[in-house]
C-alpha cells in the first residue's frame, strides 16, 4: 500500500503527462542534473576529450529531443512517458552519451574524427522528426527570429570589444538563451501560450509580459559565465558547465520555436 502510494506520487509529480513544473520537481530535477554533470565530467576525463569540442556536434541531438517534444505538443507524436519530461531528456541524453563513447572508440580504431561521427549520427536520427514536421508557420517563425536577432545584435557587436564574449563559446551560450527568451516572449505575449517553469512564470505574471525573460536571461547568464571563467580553473569542469548551460538554453528554445511554428 505504501509502495503504491509512493509510486503514484512519483508518477504525478515527476513522471507526468501534463505540462508544467512545480517548485519541488524543479529542485529535484536540478539536483539530478547536477549529479549527472559530475558523472559526465568523469567520463570526459576518462575518454580524454574536451566538452567544448561538442558544441556543434551535439546540436543535432538537441534538435532531435526538441523537435520530438514539439511534435508531441502538436499531436503528431503520441503523448507517452518517453516523449515528455523527464523521458525525452533521458532518451536524448543516453543516445548522445552512447554515440560519444562509440565515436571515440571508432576514432581510436580507425582514425575518423569523433566529432564528425557524432554530428552525422545525430543528423540521421533527426530525419524521422523532420519527415513528420508539418509546414511551419512563417509568420511566427519570422517574429521569433526577428526578435532574437534584434536583441542579439548588440551582444554580437559587443563581443568584438568585451573579453567575456570574445570567447565564441560564451557568445553561443548567451545567444542560445536569448533564443529561448525570444520564443517565450512571442509565444506568451502574442499567441496565448503560458510559461511552464516556476520562476519565469512568476516573473512573467508579475510584469504582465514575457519580455521580462530578456533581462532575466542576461542577468543570470552573463554573471554565470564570468564566475565560471574566473573561478573554475579545471578546463574539463569549466567547459562541461558551459556545455550544460548551452543545452539548457538551446533545447527549450528550439522546442518552443518548433512548437509555436507548427501550431499556428
Amino acid at each position: 500500500m505504501l509502495f503504491d502510494s509512493i509510486l503514484q506520487y512519483i508518477q504525478e509529480n515527476f513522471i507526468y503527462l501534463h505540462p508544467g513544473y512545480t517548485t519541488l520537481n524543479t529542485i529535484v530535477f536540478g539536483i539530478i542534473l547536477g549529479l549527472v554533470i559530475l558523472v559526465i565530467i568523469k567520463m570526459f576525463r576518462w575518454i580524454e576529450k574536451d566538452p567544448k569540442d561538442l558544441l556543434i556536434p551535439l546540436i543535432p541531438f538537441i534538435f532531435f529531443g526538441s523537435s520530438a517534444r514539439a511534435l508531441v505538443d502538436n499531436g503528431i507524436y503520441p503523448l507517452t512517458y518517453i516523449m515528455v519530461t523527464p523521458g525525452i531528456y533521458v532518451l536524448t541524453g543516453l543516445s548522445a552519451i552512447f554515440t560519444l563513447l562509440a565515436s571515440v572508440f571508432i576514432e581510436r580504431k580507425m582514425g575518423w574524427n569523433y566529432r564528425y561521427i557524432i554530428f552525422i549520427i545525430g543528423a540521421v536520427i533527426c530525419l524521422p522528426n523532420i519527415y513528420h514536421t508539418p509546414h511551419l508557420n512563417f509568420t511566427a517563425s519570422i517574429e521569433i527570429l526577428s526578435s532574437w536577432g534584434l536583441i542579439s545584435l548588440p551582444f554580437i557587436l559587443l563581443s568584438k570589444k568585451w573579453s567575456l564574449l570574445k570567447d565564441k563559446f560564451n557568445l553561443s551560450i548567451l545567444l542560445a538563451h536569448l533564443l529561448d527568451a525570444s520564443t517565450t516572449f512571442i509565444a506568451v505575449d502574442y499567441y496565448g501560450y503560458a510559461e511552464q517553469h516556476v520562476l519565469p512564470n512568476a516573473l512573467t505574471q508579475l510584469a504582465d509580459t514575457a519580455i521580462i525573460m530578456y533581462p532575466l536571461k542576461i542577468a543570470v547568464i552573463l554573471p554565470a559565465l564570468y564566475v565560471i571563467d574566473t573561478y573554475v580553473e579545471d578546463r574539463t569542469i569549466r567547459n562541461m558547465l558551459k556545455l550544460a548551460i548551452f543545452i539548457l538554453g538551446l533545447a527549450p528554445g528550439l522546442r518552443n520555436f518548433l512548437s509555436l511554428s507548427m501550431g499556428t
